[in-house]
């Protein structure tokens, strides 16, 4: 995610890139790591009312946990306090299926109706069982503004507009609170996802996936179908968009304007493409088959979602930092409550790659640790200030105490171990065990503390560093 005032070869998942072998780094794999193959399976069915203010929709999931549990666990992130003070909200309407017991909502800090939605199964799943539930659902799109959720005049978007599984491999269900700061506090896994969104004709549909061609008209209406089998969330922005292709080493970009707006679609996807390109000399082969961008009105920022983003300023920067979040989010994700600066701060750090790095030495001196959780932020400046700007500049300086072809292949070995789970800091540290001087420093900086780092590694001791290629 990011808001305007922030700093300023590919192939999909399916395929396995070669990863030459480095010494800094620890247990760095051949190839890139595959999806888990019993993953959840999503199917959304949504509709769009004429009026463009509300959606209804049907959920189904199919749930392997590897934990014992007896309940699944959804988060309603629409209703997140000041989504909701825009008009936006979340209800479920109905749950069923054959291990349904009942639905309860917890209010998790969340508004009314509240933030966390449990199905309370009637017997305890093992590890390596399935259920499948259903959830009926009601969503109302608040009034216009820089947000996942909104309508305007002829225009409607929503991300994160359906319960969402809020389930950590390995860990379990993530009860985390909302907070009164702009960042995310979610964490979900990867699934293989269908979305299918039934609009009023006339209206283009630009979404999370890799699009089918829309129905036939029937009654006024339009089916959009999409499939994308790794997607931790989903985003869906309909309008009157006038729309670009171009393929970019086998991905394909599609990018979409209003009418009026300030770029025009092949402006976007050129833009989208450059971006893609030099993220992937970076960090390796683009995740996903597709990327989707619709660019709404200036609102002032953009927020990524696997192989989609919600563009809401024509800033070069910004689209930048959101594509690389196609790696740190999408593909290597993280919990948003938890860990909130190891997508935050790397896709800043990109964005500082692509862009030209500064030196980072007023932003490390700034109070406060960057590894903290979001109940650990302030506000939204201190947040910003934080978590992008003094997680980016300790990951710069990292990259230029240890050197800059040590710390991008072990960061790459990083993503190609970590592709499709939930990450933490202790998996980014044992990619980095080989080079000390680059823990240490964000060792320093609070993003890593010491009981993070591999049995017999230590950092060095040296002063502050200035990045350099």
């Amino acid at each position: 995610m990011a808001a305007a005032l922030l700093l300023g070869g590919c192939t999909s998942f399916t395929e396995t890139a070669p990863v030459a072998p480095v010494a800094s780094a620890t247990g760095c794999p051949g190839t890139r790591a595959v999806p888990d193959p019993d993953r959840p399976v999503v199917q959304l069915d949504l509709t769009l009312d004429d009026d463009l203010r509300r959606v209804t929709g049907t959920e189904t999931v199919r749930f392997t946990p590897d934990l014992p549990t007896a309940e699944l666990v959804f988060r309603l992130v629409p209703n997140n306090p000041d989504t909701a003070a825009r008009g936006s909200r979340l209800v479920v309407d109905g749950v069923r299926g054959d291990d349904v017991d009942r639905g309860v909502v917890e209010r998790a800090g969340a508004a009314d109706p509240g933030g966390l939605y449990v199905v309370r199964l009637d017997r305890e799943l093992e590890p390596g069982e399935t259920t499948e539930v259903t959830l009926d659902f009601t969503l109302d799109l608040g009034s216009a503004g820089f947000d996942r959720v909104g309508s305007d005049d002829g225009l409607a978007w929503w991300a994160s507009g359906a319960p969402l599984l809020a389930w950590e491999p390995g860990v379990g269900w993530s009860r985390a609170p909302f907070v009164g700061v702009i960042g995310e506090t979610a964490s979900s896994p990867v699934a293989d996802t269908t979305v299918r969104v039934s609009v009023p004709d006339g209206l283009v549909v630009l979404m999370t996936g890799d699009q089918a061609p829309p129905s036939p008209v029937v009654d006024g209406r339009r089916t959009w179908t999409s499939t994308e089998p790794v997607a931790r969330d989903v985003s869906v922005a309909v309008g009157r968009f006038g729309t670009a292709e171009l393929d970019v080493d086998g991905v394909r970009v599609t990018a979409g304007v209003l009418p009026g707006a300030e770029l025009t679609p092949r402006q976007l996807a050129e833009r989208t493409a450059e971006a893609v390109r030099a993220l992937a000399d970076r960090f390796g082969p683009f995740p996903y088959a597709t990327l989707t961008v619709p660019l709404l009105p200036p609102y002032g920022g953009g927020i990524e979602y696997p192989s989609s983003i919600l563009m809401a300023s024509p800033r070069t920067d910004v689209l930048v930092h959101e594509v690389a979040h196609m790696w740190f989010y999408g593909m290597v994700g993280d919990d948003q409550f938890r860990d909130p600066w190891l997508d935050e701060a790397f896709a800043t750090y990109a964005e500082a790659l692509v862009d030209g790095a500064a030196d980072p030495s007023d932003a490390l001196d700034g109070a406060g640790d960057v590894g903290g959780s979001m109940a650990d932020q302030s506000d939204d400046d201190g947040y910003l200030r934080l978590v992008y700007g003094k997680g980016a500049a300790a990951l710069l300086a990292a990259r230029a105490a240890a050197g800059g072809p040590a710390f991008d292949a072990a960061l790459r070995c990083y993503v190609d171990a970590q592709a499709w789970t939930t990450a933490t800091p202790d998996d980014l540290a044992a990619a980095l065990a080989g080079l000390p001087a680059a823990l240490d420093v964000l060792v320093r900086a609070g993003a890593l503390d010491e009981d993070d780092l591999p049995a017999g590694v230590a950092g060095s001791t040296g002063g502050p560093a200035t990045p350099t290629d």
